[in-house]
């Protein structure tokens, strides 16, 4: 996954191709309705009325600039004027799409959180919208009462025991054979590197996943698929066209809590998209798609996390 989908030259979020929206491979919340926006503007500018002084917005990974977009359009004037926006982004092409979208806004780029929050003198709401999916995974299956790795070497599949298992929710309770299971490490291992250089403010995932057990029910082979072109890919099939698909796997939010906490945050809250999104519901057909309880209003969890006092 790691070259897949990060390799600088050859890499999915390194080539030059349009990567969102309805010409490419998927499309986002932010790309199908601004709501997620007005959402994260609203919960920003409460914050900020509530704890005054500088006023500062990180976004990481800001895919084509249409949540940035939205966000700073639904601010109340005021606040905009002593905005100063930030994004974290890593990728050249999508780095150069979102400035052709935001050239009439203030907006500063930066390679790593750690130096976006430098910039913010460690106070910020920092959001993300289907960024944790986008990390690598380990994928473990049961195999005779432990857990086995996969790898791959380029023709086939095979099972090893690992040197050391990741620390996972998904690893605790005991699961039938041949049962698999991702875990995120790569983004824990990320945010352990810059989190302590964070002091105040709100941090808001937005991704699709579950808690333990829930992210698992009847789904054996667990959650790891494709995208090309909008076809949802599984199997074999993931294992083609590298560089070209994008991979993703559904995101543990009972193991983002846990790793929050040990790394010093709380968390306020876990709510579901729709939850998040109704108040600022427009009624549009985009809208009511987004927050259906039977796809994207369940499917998406917003989780809301803070430094401990």
């Amino acid at each position: 996954m790691q070259h897949a989908l990060h390799d600088p030259d050859h890499g999915y979020y390194a080539r030059k191709i349009r990567t969102v929206g309805h010409e490419g491979d998927f499309s986002t919340t932010a790309t199908l309705s601004p709501t997620l926006g007005v959402a994260i503007a609203d919960r920003a500018s409460q914050w900020l009325k509530k704890n005054p002084g500088s006023f500062h917005l990180i976004e990481i990974g800001a895919g084509d600039g249409s949540l940035a977009k939205s966000v700073i359009d639904a601010l109340p004037f005021l606040q905009r004027l002593k905005l100063h926006y930030h994004i974290v982004e890593t990728s050249e092409p999508l780095t150069k799409v979102q400035q052709a979208k935001l050239k009439k806004s203030r907006v500063s780029w930066h390679t790593d959180p750690r130096s976006a929050i430098k910039a913010c003198n460690g106070r910020a709401i920092i959001f993300s919208n289907e960024l944790v999916d986008a990390f690598p995974v380990r994928i473990l299956q049961r195999e005779d009462s432990d857990w086995k790795e996969l790898h791959w070497d380029g023709k086939q599949e095979s099972f090893q025991i690992p040197n050391t298992l990741p620390e996972s929710s998904a690893l605790i309770s005991s699961h039938p054979e041949k049962h698999r299971v991702e875990i995120h490490e790569a983004y824990r291992e990320w945010l352990e590197k810059w989190i302590t250089a964070w002091r105040e403010g709100e941090l808001i995932t937005v991704d699709y996943g579950d808690t333990y057990p829930e992210i698992y029910h009847r789904r054996p082979q667990g959650t790891i698929r494709a995208f090309l072109l909008h076809q949802n890919i599984t199997g074999p099939g993931i294992y083609q066209n590298v560089g070209r698909q994008d991979l993703t796997a559904d995101v543990n939010f009972t193991d983002l809590i846990h790793w929050g906490d040990e790394l010093g945050l709380e968390t306020v809250s876990l709510t579901t998209q729709s939850e998040f999104l109704e108040p600022h519901s427009r009624g549009t057909t985009q809208d009511l798609y987004l927050l259906h309880p039977d796809g994207p209003g369940s499917a998406f969890k917003v989780l809301t996390q803070r430094p401990r006092s």
